[in-house]
C-alpha cells in the first residue's frame, strides 16, 4: 500500500507565505503544514472519496480562466486504487467549462464534501490519462479540512445519475436578476483559484496549481454590489490560506453557486481582490477579512444536477456569523451611539435575591449597537416623582448574544425604581455602549476573572465571550473564574456559569468562594477571598487578572497581587466612583504635567443647539456648566471613571485637575472632570 508522505521544509508557496507573514503566523504554520499537508492520500481520504455522489473540481481553461465545477455519479464513480491515484468514471456536465480544462497534464483541484455529515477533504493533482468514460489524476497534494460553515443537507436522486444533460444553458456576461437572487439567498459557494508555476521552479513542490474550496455562512452573507461585483466575508478557518495565497499570485478566480432545490448551477469566472479591513468588515459578525469578486463571464446550467438537497440545519459556526444586512444595521446603530434610544424590556430574570436581569430589545426599529464584552450601557429612567436619573450598568452578556442584558443589584434609588416599577413591555432609554474594561479573547495568556457580589456581571460577559470565541476559533483562552459572594442565595448566575464551564471543554475553571457555607455547592471554598486562598485556587504564572467588586475588596486584592510581584499592567479593574484603584505603576516615566485651567473665562459653543456661553472658573466642570445652561448631557460616575459623559470636542483645549481612569479618545472630552485650559481653551466647541 502507498504511504502518504508529509512535506519537508515550508510546504506553502510564496503567495500563502505572504498571507502568513501579513498575519504574523508564518513560523507556526510551517510545522502545522508539514504534519497535515501530504503528497499522497491517507487511506481514510481514499475511502471517503469513493463513497461520494459528487465532487467539486477547480480547473483552468485555455484562456487561463479558473472555473469551479461539480462532477456527479453514483457512489463509487471515484476510485482510489492507491495513495497517489484517483480514477474518475465521469465526464463534465455538458456546457460546464471544466471540459475545456480537462486535458492531459492539466492541474486540477478537487474537494470531496458530504453535506449531511459535514466532512470534507481536498486533493490536488494532474491529469495522467483521459478517455471517453473519465480520467485519472496523479495526486500532488492531499489536505484534510475542517467542517466549519458547512450547512447540513440530505441528498436524494431525482433522476438517473448518468442523465447530466442540463434542461437549459445560458451564457452570462453580468449578474442578471435571477443570478443576483440566487446569490443573495445562498448559504454556500465554491471558489476555484490557480497559482501558476514559479518561473524559477523554486517552490514546485508547494502546491501550486488549481484549487477549489468551500465557503459558507448564513443566507445573506454574500453582498451584491452591482451587476458585475459581489463581496464575500472570510471567516476564521484552518489558517492555511490556500485560496487567498493563490490570489496573492493570481487574481483570477471562479465561483460556483448550486441551487440545492432545483439542481441549477451558476458558474462564474472573473477576478478576486482581497479586502483586508474596513468599517463594513468591523460591523460584520465573524468577518476577519473579505474578497470582492468581479464577474467577467459565466454560465447558468438549468437542472444540470440529478441530485437535490433538503436543508437540515445550519452549521453551529455559521450561526456565529452575520449578514450584510445586519452589518449595515449595526453600523447605523453605531452612528446613533450619542443618541438616546428607546429599548423595550423583553423579560426580567431574578439571578439572586438582590440581582435582577433586564433583557432589552431596541424599540425604534434599529439594531442592537455593537459592543465589547465588559462594556456598560448608560441609561436614564424617570421615577414616579418625575426625577430623571442617569446610571450606567454593565452588559452582562457576550457581543454574539441576542439583545442586551443588564443585571442590576437593588441598592439605590435608580436600581430600586427598576426593580419595583420596570417590567416586561416597559421602555427605558439608553445611549450606545461604552467602557474600557474589556478582554482580548485571542490571547493565550490565562485570564483570572474575580467578581465579588454584583461585580460578577462583567466576568459573566467575559466568560461568555471567551468561550464563544474559543468555539469560533477552535482555541479557547484559559480562564479561571472566581466568584465571591456572602452566601449561596446571593450568588448570581450559578447555573449559567456551570454551563459555560462545561461548554469550555476544560479551558475554564470555576471557583466559588462563600462567606457563609450553608447551601454551598460542591467544591465551594470558605471565604473571605485572601491571597493565601487565592494561591490554593490557581497556579501563579503569567496570568492577567480582572477585578470587579466593592472598593475595599478590589484594593486589597490589587495590593496583594502587586506585593506578590504581579505587574500593574497585568491587573485590570472595573471602577465606578469611589471604587477607583490606587495603583502602583510599573516604573513608567512620570505622566506629563497637565496644563493649567483657564484663569478667567472661555467661550463654550454647543454645536447642536448653536448656543454659546461664557464659562468662568466658579461655574465648575464643563458638565456642571452645560447643566447650568439647561442641557442634559449623559453622565454617571462624575469622577472620570465610566466614560458616560465622553463628548466630541471640535475646537479648544481642556485640562483635568486629577488623572482620570477613563482614557478619552482623540477629539473627546470627559465633561464631568474637564475645564477649559489656559493657552488654547479660551474658545471651545462641543457636540452638545
Amino acid at each position: 500500500m502507498d504511504t502518504p508522505i508529509a512535506r519537508q521544509g515550508n510546504p506553502f508557496h510564496a503567495g500563502e507565505q505572504a498571507v502568513h507573514d501579513r498575519l504574523g503566523i508564518r513560523d507556526r504554520m510551517v510545522g502545522l503544514g508539514q504534519r497535515v499537508i501530504r503528497t499522497a492520500m491517507p487511506e481514510q481520504h481514499q475511502r471517503f472519496f469513493e463513497q461520494l455522489p459528487f465532487m467539486l473540481a477547480g480547473s483552468v481553461d485555455g484562456a487561463g480562466r479558473p472555473w469551479a465545477s461539480v462532477l456527479v455519479g453514483q457512489p463509487g464513480f471515484v476510485q482510489a486504487p492507491g495513495a497517489k491515484r484517483l480514477d474518475f468514471h465521469a465526464r463534465p456536465i455538458p456546457g460546464d467549462p471544466l471540459a475545456d480544462g480537462l486535458v492531459p497534464g492539466a492541474q486540477l483541484g478537487f474537494l470531496g464534501i458530504e453535506l449531511h455529515t459535514r466532512r470534507r477533504n481536498r486533493v490536488n493533482g494532474h491529469v495522467v490519462a483521459l478517455d471517453a468514460g473519465g480520467f485519472r489524476i496523479e495526486v500532488d497534494q492531499s489536505v484534510g479540512n475542517c467542517p466549519q460553515y458547512i450547512q447540513g443537507r440530505e441528498f436524494t436522486w431525482v433522476r438517473d445519475a448518468a442523465d447530466l444533460q442540463p434542461r437549459g444553458t445560458e451564457a452570462l456576461t453580468a449578474l442578471d436578476a435571477e443570478a443576483q437572487a440566487l446569490i443573495q439567498r445562498a448559504d454556500t459557494l465554491f471558489i476555484a483559484t490557480h497559482a501558476p508555476a514559479a518561473a524559477d521552479g523554486a517552490d514546485v513542490d508547494t502546491g501550486r496549481g488549481a484549487d477549489v474550496s468551500h465557503r459558507g455562512g448564513r443566507p445573506g452573507f454574500v453582498k451584491i454590489e452591482d451587476a458585475h461585483t459581489f463581496l464575500v466575508p472570510d471567516f476564521t478557518g484552518n489558517f492555511f490560506f490556500m485560496t487567498l495565497g493563490n490570489l496573492q499570485l493570481n487574481p483570477r478566480a471562479g465561483v460556483l453557486f448550486i441551487d440545492f432545490d432545483t439542481g441549477d448551477l451558476l458558474t462564474l469566472t472573473g477576478t478576486a481582490e482581497v479586502v483586508w479591513d474596513g468599517d463594513a468588515l468591523q460591523a460584520f459578525d465573524g468577518a476577519e477579512r473579505a474578497w470582492r469578486f468581479r464577474v467577467d463571464a459565466g454560465w447558468r446550467l438549468r437542472e444540470a444536477l440529478p441530485l437535490r438537497w433538503a436543508f437540515r440545519d445550519q452549521s453551529p459556526h455559521s450561526t456565529l456569523t452575520g449578514t450584510w444586512a445586519e452589518a449595515e444595521a449595526r453600523r447605523e446603530a453605531q452612528r446613533l451611539a450619542q443618541t438616546w434610544r428607546p429599548y423595550r424590556v423583553a423579560r426580567t430574570v431574578d439571578e439572586s435575591r438582590f440581582i435582577r436581569s433586564f433583557h432589552l430589545a431596541p424599540a425604534d426599529g434599529h439594531a442592537v449597537p455593537p459592543f465589547q464584552a465588559g462594556q456598560h450601557l448608560p441609561i436614564r429612567v424617570k421615577t414616579a416623582a418625575g426625577e430623571l436619573l442617569h446610571r450606567t450598568y454593565t452588559i452582562s452578556q457576550a457581543p454574539s448574544d441576542a439583545g442586551l442584558r443588564l443585571s442590576i443589584k437593588r441598592e439605590g434609588v435608580a436600581s430600586s425604581h427598576l426593580h419595583d416599577h420596570v417590567h416586561a413591555g416597559d421602555v427605558i432609554e439608553a445611549l450606545g455602549p461604552r467602557g474600557q474594561f474589556t478582554i482580548d479573547a485571542a490571547l493565550r495568556r490565562p485570564a483570572v476573572l474575580i467578581g465579588a457580589g454584583v461585580g460578577i456581571t462583567p466576568m459573566v460577559a467575559f466568560a461568555r465571550h471567551v468561550v464563544t470565541e474559543g468555539f469560533r476559533h477552535r482555541r479557547t483562552r484559559p480562564l479561571h473564574l472566581i466568584q465571591v459572594a456572602r452566601s449561596e442565595d446571593l450568588r448570581a448566575f450559578g447555573a449559567e456559569l456551570q454551563t459555560l464551564t462545561q461548554r469550555a471543554n476544560g479551558a475554564m475553571k470555576l471557583h466559588v468562594v462563600l462567606d457563609e457555607g450553608e447551601g454551598a455547592p460542591e467544591g465551594a471554598r470558605q471565604g473571605p477571598l485572601t491571597l493565601d486562598l487565592l494561591k490554593t485556587l490557581l497556579p501563579f504564572d503569567d496570568h492577567e487578572f480582572f477585578l470587579c467588586g466593592p472598593p475595599g475588596f478590589m484594593q486589597a486584592l490589587y495590593d496583594g497581587l502587586r506585593d506578590l510581584g504581579v505587574r500593574d499592567v497585568r491587573i485590570q479593574a472595573e471602577a465606578f466612583g469611589p471604587s477607583s484603584l490606587k495603583r502602583r505603576p510599573d516604573g513608567v516615566a512620570a505622566a506629563p504635567t497637565p496644563p493649567a485651567p483657564a484663569a478667567h473665562q472661555a467661550t463654550v459653543t454647543f454645536l447642536r443647539s448653536g448656543d454659546a456661553a461664557e464659562w468662568t472658573p466658579e461655574r465648575g466642570t464643563l458638565l456642571e456648566f452645560a447643566e447650568g445652561k439647561g442641557l442634559n448631557p449623559p453622565f454617571s460616575c462624575r469622577a472620570g471613571h465610566c466614560g458616560s459623559c465622553a463628548t466630541r470636542m471640535t475646537a479648544g483645549r481642556v485640562t483635568y485637575a486629577e488623572p482620570t481612569a477613563w482614557r478619552p479618545a482623540e477629539g473627546e472630552v470627559l465633561l464631568c472632570c474637564a475645564v477649559p485650559a489656559a493657552g488654547g481653551g479660551e474658545r471651545i466647541a462641543m457636540d452638545l
